[in-house]
């Protein structure tokens, strides 16, 4: 068949002159026959070449001839038969190339240079997108930023409003509407009467006995009187507050729910005060408080507390409750118990040489040692007064004459100026009478 063009199927590149194709030229037709199936637009109807084809085949005959070897490339080309439905002019014979790169390796360079283009115009069109995103977003930033910068100054919302005082307090939030406000005490009129027993019952309390004149009358005018009946609830843990109480009249128990149970904690009589540690540390109630009977109360506000009596109470029960974490004997109180007894602590100078107290005489104080050194000393008939034991800061002395309600059994003299704190037979009973049966045994050493 010497005038018609190959079959797909068939020879493909056409046999040397010498019989079979050497290995470059069949690697060579397999890649014509590759680039002739890609570039093929749809199945052929009558098994002949389209137009397309049969110049692929021509440019893979002359890569053939290109790399056979001299004998195969010396053969003649055959006349070819064009396909049906074009004609194709006859081609002078032209003089062979020395080297043309192969069609496959250029199909194949082209079709990676359209797929890096393909690639870098989406990659760009994805930058652009990105980038117009990226503007989006900082506009919306911006906005925010100035919703934010107008928010500093907006109002506070409602129920920042609707808790009143309790809020106020907090240094959580800023603004011009949670600026310091001069302070108006309340004023509540009273008659004489009144008043000489408000006094007498402050008096009492060493939170406010340490205060001024005009500062207690300020708090004197700013309270209320409450009446509360037997088992009446006044305080609930766990709850807001608003105010603290003072008893003129009456006792109340503080319990705390403990393991499941509410215990009471501790009980207050008159001119003791309960309901001050929501208002000095801005916290919920830390116990709740029932009337143990009528009682007579005389309450006292927030923003009140706070101006006259909280900035000179906390500084002092910082200073007491340091100072109770390093005694040994209180080392096993709780956060609570330490902040009851640090605001029932009295404070106390002695020069040195000075008796704090004296062997024989009543007791009613429990003292501990702030600063500086004392003895304890202890005479018996006929002997001479001498020294069973010596104190230094952190120390304590007088609880036996509480625990065992007798005279003191030894004196306690200071070797050099003291400062001490001190508490109560009352509140050593009510505070720390847990650990009475600790301190007894400590004791069995001396007996002051």
């Amino acid at each position: 068949a010497a005038g018609a063009l190959p079959s797909k199927s068939g020879g493909g590149g056409g046999g040397g002159g010498g019989g079979q194709m050497s290995m470059e030229e069949y690697k060579a037709s397999q890649a014509a026959k590759k680039a002739q199936q890609a570039a093929k637009p749809k199945p052929k109807a009558s098994g002949e070449m389209t137009m397309e084809e049969y110049k692929a085949d021509q440019v893979a005959k002359k890569a053939a001839r290109a790399a056979a070897p001299k004998a195969v490339m010396e053969r003649k080309p055959v006349p070819q038969e064009l396909p049906e439905e074009s004609a194709v002019p006859k081609e002078e014979p032209k003089e062979e190339p020395k080297e043309d790169p192969a069609p496959a390796a250029e199909a194949e360079k082209d079709w990676e240079g359209a797929v890096d283009k393909k690639e870098e115009t989406e990659a760009k069109e994805e930058k652009e997108e990105t980038k117009a995103r990226g503007a989006e977003a900082e506009d919306i930033v911006e906005e925010e930023e100035e919703e934010d910068d107008a928010a500093d100054d907006a109002a506070p919302p409602g129920a920042y409003l609707q808790k009143g005082q309790r809020v106020s307090v907090s240094a959580e939030a800023y603004g011009d509407w949670n600026k310091v406000k001069a302070f108006t005490p309340p004023v509540h009129e009273k008659t004489e009467e009144q008043t000489a027993r408000i006094l007498k019952v402050l008096s009492q309390s060493f939170l406010f006995n340490a205060l001024e004149t005009d500062s207690l009358n300020i708090l004197v005018l700013a309270m209320v009187e409450k009446l509360a009946k037997s088992g009446e609830r006044l305080i609930t843990e766990g709850a807001d507050g608003e105010v603290m109480y003072v008893i003129e009249k009456g006792v109340v128990d503080c319990k705390k729910m403990l393991s499941g149970e509410e215990k009471v904690v501790k009980t207050c009589r008159e001119g003791d005060f309960f309901g001050e540690l929501t208002l000095l540390y801005n916290c919920p109630r830390a116990a709740s408080v029932d009337a143990q009977e009528d009682v007579t109360l005389w309450q006292l506000d927030r923003e009140t507390f706070n101006h006259i009596v909280r900035d000179a109470s906390m500084r002092k029960r910082q200073q007491h409750e340091d100072f109770l974490k390093d005694v040994v004997i209180l080392k096993n109180l709780g956060d609570y118990e330490r902040s009851q007894l640090a605001d029932a602590l009295q404070k106390q100078t002695v020069q040195k040489g000075e008796h704090v107290i004296t062997q024989g005489e009543e007791g009613s104080k429990f003292y501990l040692v702030e600063e500086g050194e004392l003895a304890a000393m202890k005479s018996t008939e006929g002997d001479p007064e001498r020294e069973v034991k010596s104190y230094k800061m952190g120390d304590y002395f007088g609880e036996l004459a509480l625990i065992n309600e007798v005279t003191r059994q030894a004196s306690v003299v200071a070797r050099t100026d003291v400062k001490l704190l001190w508490i109560d037979r009352r509140g050593f009973t009510s505070l720390l009478g847990d650990l009475q049966a600790d301190m007894e045994t400590l004791a069995a050493q001396y007996a002051p």
